[in-house]
């Protein structure tokens, strides 16, 4: 059952980050955006995050999928994955209305409101769940380097 778990988490985790950073590394206008959104952030930082945020997503991807350093890319994920946590909520307490961005598109939403919080919020712990239970117990069958 472990074994299951593992894998699930693995490779889902492996296909989020592959599917999200392609879709930004594809549109950089729309990550800039999502980015700036936040209003966090100086905007020579936006244009370096909206490169290399995709960048990053991929390589952990390609990590994960292949199975090289799997802890590593684990503790990466979930490092990532608690950025995105505390600047969605940070977004909602400061009452802006965005959408995440998170798997494209992105930026201002006037139809943001607490539910799509609570959604982008409620994945990303989904997602550090995946992560915490691979950097614990990673699934190391087809690793390459685990």
């Amino acid at each position: 059952m472990n074994a299951a778990i593992s894998a699930i988490a693995r490779f889902g985790l492996a296909a989020v980050w592959l599917w999200s950073g392609t879709v930004k590394l594809l549109n950089p206008l729309d990550s800039r955006q999502a980015i700036a959104a936040y209003e966090l952030l100086p905007g020579g930082m936006i244009d370096f995050l909206a490169v290399a945020l995709p960048a990053v997503e991929l390589i952990l991807g390609l990590m994960l999928l292949i199975g090289v350093f799997l802890r590593w890319a684990a503790v990466a994920s979930s490092i990532i994955l608690v950025g995105f946590i505390v600047g969605v909520g940070s977004a909602w307490a400061r009452g802006l209305s965005i959408d995440c961005g998170c798997f494209g598109g992105g930026g201002y939403d006037a139809d943001a409101g607490p539910a799509s919080y609570l959604t982008s919020i409620g994945r990303d712990l989904v997602f550090l769940a995946m992560a915490a239970w691979t950097a614990w117990r990673p699934f190391e069958r087809f690793a390459v380097r685990p």
